[in-house]
């Protein structure tokens, strides 16, 4: 070969090498799909999706520039085996990134939030909402007797485990498998100061909770949570019924009741704490984790009655006994009677 023609060589093979890489920029380096609204939209895969499938989304949730890029994409990085989990899709995202991690499984974590939580069913609905597991699965799972003494809980206490904060967890994770990581955090917020501070009172930690859930619908005020807490400790030293509105209300299962009345004390239900001594048989919501704090190290006080003040700020009058508790009672009930309140 000539020195001519081998330079008619070089140039075309160095220009096939431009073409080429130029080519595979445009392919998988160049911004090519942006959320429809918003800053952010992620792709739900769930189990036995289909390609086609993945692709429906993708147009339903996002712009895609070139859907011929897109492809050449993914046949050039060889995807398919569809992962199932959660994947972001951001303005300006490239074919490489969205298919690598489609290609990888590579999810972005949802941030689990859990709280402002009264029953199971609210629970289950709040997790469906943010995670792939439907509520009835969820539910399910917490009415199921065998699977939770596996935990040493049962249907009526299990949702103590779900202590209130922001988790990250893949939106795929079954609802099982999110029980055993709650649990897990659980155990973490026992440590060995809290379970002494628990067996000191007496109470195991889940008694701990279905009080500290009593105390958080009784009162606003961080700063009588410990009060609280201690009148009702010091019922449960005395034999005395709890007497707790709000185990009422959860036993009614009406969260709008302003004022119980004598008729709804009538009800039978292992929670009306009007009937029966004792803690009930599980929390009646998801505490803080505060309040749980202030159970744990509760105001010791000669306080065994407590009532509304007033005021109706949601503030307590406190007596160590009845005749002082009858005044304070007295001035709640009118208070209630003028502003008509039944």
């Amino acid at each position: 070969m000539t020195t001519f023609r081998k330079n008619i060589f070089f140039k075309y093979l160095a220009l096939g090498f431009i073409v080429g890489f130029l080519y595979m920029m445009y392919v998988f380096f160049m911004p090519n799909i942006s959320p429809k609204s918003g800053k952010t939209a992620y792709l739900l895969i769930p189990e036995n999706t289909a390609y086609s499938e993945v692709i429906d989304q993708l147009e339903e949730k996002a712009t895609v520039s070139s859907f011929f890029s897109f492809n050449q994409a993914v046949k050039l990085f060889h995807y398919t085996k569809v992962k199932p989990g959660r994947y972001k899709i951001g303005k300006g995202t490239t074919n490489f990134q969205l298919i690598r991690a489609l290609k990888n499984g590579t999810q972005t974590p949802v941030q689990l939030k859990i709280n402002n939580i009264r029953t199971k069913e609210q629970l289950a609905g709040k997790l469906a909402s943010q995670l792939m597991p439907d509520s009835t699965k969820i539910i399910n799972m917490l009415n199921d007797s065998a699977f939770l003494a596996s935990y040493y809980l049962n249907p009526n206490n299990c949702i103590v485990v779900f202590l209130p904060n922001t988790y990250n967890v893949f939106w795929n994770t079954d609802e099982k498998k999110l029980f055993e990581r709650m649990n897990n955090e659980y155990r973490k917020f026992w440590t060995d100061k809290r379970k002494q501070e628990a067996a000191a009172i007496p109470l195991s930690p889940e008694e701990v909770i279905t009080l500290a859930s009593i105390v958080d619908e009784e009162t606003n005020s961080k700063s009588e949570k410990s009060i609280v807490a201690g009148v009702y400790i010091n019922r449960l030293k005395k034999n005395m019924p709890l007497q707790a509105d709000p185990t009422i209300k959860f036993a009614l299962g009406d969260f709008s009741i302003k004022r119980v009345l004598f008729g709804h004390l009538q009800i039978d239900s292992p929670y009306n704490t009007y009937k029966n001594t004792g803690l009930p048989p599980g929390p009646i919501r998801i505490p803080d984790l505060a309040t749980i704090d202030a159970v744990l190290n509760y105001y010791k006080s000669d306080y065994i009655y407590m009532c509304a003040k007033e005021t109706l700020n949601g503030e307590h009058n406190f007596a160590a006994n009845w005749a002082e508790h009858k005044v304070n009672a007295a001035k709640y009930q009118k208070a209630l009677n003028e502003r008509g309140i039944n």
